[in-house]
């Protein structure tokens, strides 16, 4: 397969590069951080050479880099939508007390678990309502009593249930969590792992290793790094100082007064 153009680095693949470079120059410096025999370059200024031609190095694996890329999106696009799927079934549960995952539909179990807060935190409401509504009227309804007791005790029944169905929506949640897949740098799925050790080794054996013998030789067609020009400490300010020297001096031009301040 011929690549017409190079795909381009991107910021996340910065590190691996990076990384394959540090091999790359213990590879070809033999471990020490000092040039090679006959060579002005020494580790940090073949790294700094690297680095500004990245891009052309990482040409020279660009089929392996498009396959790695390729192979990477593919398995983001899966846990993505494996992560969609797992959302719309947690919302199930939650609004219709899906429970059983075969297809079976919704038990008597899954809808009780739904309808009983929102019977029974009704009924809690209407008892009491009435039940202290009719503590006020004089005298007092032999019926307020029971109502103020059935209102306490849906209200009881109302708050287990909502405690015992978080307690079911945390369990599913986890136990949907323990399963899902994810896309990190210590636990890859094992295409894209293979994709990536692909692209890391052209990129060493094709692109860096050839781009440092080729610097080392003095072929790489960028000079090595310019030392600083000094700087002088006092700077100038644009003017030169006059000659004040008298010109009956036979030394005209080597003493020198001091101008009239």
């Amino acid at each position: 397969m011929h690549m017409t153009s190079a795909p381009h680095l991107l910021t996340e693949d910065r590190p691996d590069f990076e990384h394959v470079l540090d091999e790359a120059l213990h590879i070809a410096l033999g471990g020490t951080g000092d040039g090679a025999a006959g060579s002005p370059l020494n580790a940090e200024q073949l790294r700094t050479m690297a680095l500004a031609a990245a891009e052309s190095i990482g040409a020279r694996a660009a089929e392996e880099y498009e396959v790695y890329r390729r192979v990477r999106a593919d398995s983001r696009e899966a846990v993505r939508e494996s992560a969609r799927v797992r959302d719309s079934r947690a919302f199930s549960y939650a609004a219709m007390g899906v429970a059983d995952r075969a297809g079976s539909g919704p038990g008597l179990l899954a809808v009780m678990a739904v309808l009983t807060p929102l019977l029974a935190g009704a009924a809690a409401l209407i008892f009491l309502l009435i039940g202290y509504a009719l503590e006020a009227v004089s005298p007092e309804p032999g019926i307020a009593s029971p109502l103020r007791t059935a209102g306490w005790f849906f209200a009881a029944v109302t708050a287990a249930a909502i405690v015992l169905g978080g307690i079911g929506l945390l369990l599913t949640a986890l136990r949907d969590g323990s399963s899902a897949i994810r896309d990190t740098p210590d636990a890859l799925p094992s295409e894209v792992a293979q994709a990536r050790e692909a692209w890391r080794r052209a990129l060493l054996d094709r692109g860096l290793l050839p781009f440092l013998d080729d610097a080392l030789a003095g072929r790489a067609g960028v000079p090595p790094p310019a030392a600083p020009a000094s700087v002088p400490r006092m700077p100038r300010l644009g003017y030169t100082r006059p000659d004040f020297s008298s010109p009956q001096d036979p030394h005209h031009g080597t003493v020198n007064r001091r101008p009239y301040q």
